[in-house]
């Protein structure tokens, strides 16, 4: 956390860190005011225009957005020559600059521990959650507050942040940059990506965040970060600030064996269940296809993760690790007679907790599948809950239901215009209810009955059934959904004959009761991991860093290669643009355009050459701890100067989201040298370059 690196600042300054710690400690510095989140990927701003620079990756929902089967934005890329030309990203693209993280726990947890029902002490911290976020934004609109769990629930914190939901398109280059390689070299290394995108944040002529509108004006943001002049070499320090997602450094010996005896290999299988089911559809209609990219590149980039992680955890032995640092901590435990009654109560209790939830989580994933696949049911379930939830008084709600969210949720069901097809929705829908049927008796949700009624759980049935809801549902239009949305009552959906809202009305007693189990756990949880991680900090002897949450986050190393194995010949830690040239060819993922090919053979490469390696660095190696979320997270120099994007990991330690592995975990980054030889040589975004402060090298001829 910011708040914690002054107690790095001694090793910082060792490695070479040329500014003041305290730039890394508040989040609107000079430094850390400019790196902002995108709601699952992390950017920041590079120029007082609100221009904003991220992972081409995190730009897809904007190209497929703004992407026709004539104007394929995704293969082809995109460049704003004015700002006329910059495209809307839709209405659920946002923009979040944190302003402030404050310690709220006493507040939080003051009294839980007298409440003795688990899903009662649930209820309570999420009331004073409610309650905090409410104070927080009350007359302050455009600020989005949030009230994040820390270090398994022992802290709190409040974070305030400036929300912009005017986000538009500036320039990606082609797929055959942004994504050269693709899922073949994707968590690997060597790898060769230009992953990098611009976008830009919009508000009102008042200055405040405004809906998409031709009258809005760029954001003005009080930091913009600086590009590194001087280059990146082997052994320099980096800094990578961002917002990764989730993290499990501190989970216990049984949640890891949770994750490696179910919950990695059930989502192998999920991945590959709805590609096998999207690929044929997709491959069917170009216009399908760029509809359904964005959930394949997804899948696609999960599935290489989840099979990393699997590797990393059983074969490479470290869940025996993890086990062996838990029995480390229980030994320390059992050795003194206050510790064992501080400590052991709770770790036992963990155990139990964790055993008993085995019994549902099967039957809790695939109901999860079932309203959240296809679209269309998630759709119809988000418009019965809101008929719930909404005649009740705004602070009973549940949080996503509040008066708060109600603008977000009519914006999902417009979005959902240019990303639906029936086609991709039935496919989701089928495969959802085919691998129900696939269950074991003791694991098969009775979600599976509902949808199917009296017939038989046959591949045909299933289809027949599919066939019948989207046959008869009148809720693919848009302004049918938003008005449900906006108005049914419980009456209405109860006596609707959608044949989609009918199933979301069915299915409701069964998500509620997913939904209570799953907070009487989380309040469960409450008491005990709490004193698992202070059990944890007390026996290692110092600070540890919370598990990530999706908060702002800095992480530091140095550029460095590794060794695949022990007796692997060691990688070097940076690409070059010849190996490009050399790699590609004239098909996908390996199609680099024609004209980056012709660029770098005749040797066009101006300023951008690295004096030591005599090319273009493409990518470098960092040996600090990313993870999703983290893309693209700002990679900074020892001037706290922008060199570079984060995008990546390596196969090889893929579970470093559980045990960091100094020798081997690498994060992987696209070199800033590299984007702005694209930009210059290849794509002539000059108009761009000069917003960031480069003058091309190769202007186009007047």
């Amino acid at each position: 956390m910011p708040q914690q690196m002054p107690a790095h600042a001694a090793k910082l300054k060792e490695l070479g860190l040329r500014i003041d710690p305290a730039a890394l400690t508040d989040p609107s510095s000079d430094i850390l005011g400019a790196i902002v989140s995108l709601g699952g990927c992390s950017a920041s701003f590079v120029s007082k225009e609100g221009l904003i620079i991220t992972n081409h990756h995190c730009a897809i929902g904007a190209l497929q957005y703004n992407s026709t089967a004539d104007q394929n934005l995704l293969k082809d890329g995109f460049l704003a020559k004015t700002r006329a030309e910059e495209r809307s990203s839709g209405p659920v693209a946002r923009v979040f600059v944190t302003r402030a993280m404050t310690d709220v726990t006493s507040k939080i947890l003051d009294g839980i521990d007298a409440i003795q029902d688990d899903l009662s002490r649930y209820k309570r911290i999420e009331a004073k959650q409610k309650e905090t976020v409410a104070a927080c934004e009350k007359g302050r609109p455009g600020i989005r507050c949030g009230v994040a769990a820390f270090y398994d629930g022992a802290a709190y914190y409040q974070i305030e942040q400036l929300e912009i939901h005017d986000v538009r398109l500036v320039y990606t280059p082609s797929r055959g940059i942004g994504n050269f390689g693709g899922e073949i070299d994707n968590w690997r290394w060597p790898r060769h990506t230009g992953d990098f995108a611009f976008l830009r944040a919009y508000v009102g002529r008042d200055g405040q965040p405004a809906d998409y509108s031709l009258d809005n004006v760029p954001f003005r943001p009080a930091q913009a970060l600086v590009l590194a002049k001087e280059p990146t070499t082997q052994g320099d320090l980096v800094l990578v600030a961002g917002y990764p997602g989730r993290t499990a450094l501190l989970k216990t010996k049984d949640e890891v064996l949770e994750a490696l005896t179910w919950g990695y290999p059930r989502r192998q299988k999920y991945c590959e269940d709805y590609l096998e089911a999207l690929e044929p559809v997709a491959g069917a209609d170009k216009s399908v296809a760029i509809k359904a990219t964005p959930l394949m590149r997804s899948l696609n980039n999960r599935l290489t993760n989840t099979k990393g992680q699997l590797d990393g955890l059983g074969k490479g032995g470290l869940a025996a690790q993890k086990e062996k640092m838990d029995a480390d901590l229980r030994a320390w435990i059992d050795a003194d007679a206050r510790r064992k009654a501080a400590y052991e109560p709770a770790l036992d209790e963990l155990a139990k907790a964790q055993a008993e939830r085995a019994a549902y989580r099967e039957k809790d994933a695939s109901l999860t599948e079932l309203v959240e696949l296809p679209r269309l049911v998630a759709a119809a379930s988000a418009i019965v809950r809101m008929a719930e939830e909404r005649p009740k008084p705004d602070a009973d709600r549940h949080p996503d239901y509040q008066e708060r969210n109600w603008k977000r949720l009519e914006q999902a069901q417009v979005a959902l215009e240019k990303s639906y097809a029936r086609a991709l929705d039935r496919a989701l829908l089928v495969r959802v209810l085919e691998r129900m049927a696939r269950e074991p008796d003791h694991d098969k949700s009775p979600a599976l009955g509902i949808v199917l009624g009296k017939m038989p759980p046959t591949d045909d049935a299933i289809g027949k059934a599919a066939d019948a809801l989207y046959a008869k549902t009148a809720i693919e239009g848009t302004k049918s959904r938003v008005d449900l949305l906006q108005k049914a009552s419980v009456s209405d959906v109860r006596h609707s004959r959608d044949p989609i809202i009918a199933l979301a009305v069915a299915l409701r007693p069964l998500l509620q009761a997913a939904e209570d189990r799953d907070h009487a756990y989380a309040g469960r949880m409450e008491l005990l991991k709490p004193k698992y991680v202070e059990a944890v900090r007390a026996f290692v002897g110092h600070d540890v860093a919370p598990d990530a949450n999706g908060t702002l986050r800095l992480t530091y190393g140095t550029v460095r290669g590794y060794r695949p194995t022990p007796d692997a010949p060691a990688y070097r830690p940076f690409t070059l643009l010849s190996e490009v040239v050399a790699k590609a060819r004239d098909e996908e993922p390996f199609d680099a355009p024609p004209k980056l090919l012709e660029a770098a053979r005749e040797r066009k490469l101006g300023p951008y050459v690295d004096p030591v390696l005599g090319d273009v660095p493409v990518d470098f190696l960092a040996d600090l701890h990313i993870t999703g979320g983290n893309s693209g997270s700002a990679t900074l120099n020892a001037k706290g100067q922008l060199v570079g994007l984060a995008f990546d990991g390596n196969f090889e330690a893929m579970a470093s989201d559980w045990i960091f592995l100094p020798s081997l975990s690498r994060s992987i980054h696209v070199d800033l040298r590299y984007v702005l030889w694209v930009m210059d040589a290849v794509d002539g975004a000059h108009n761009v370059l000069r917003e960031i402060g480069r003058e091309p090298a190769f202007p186009p001829p007047q």
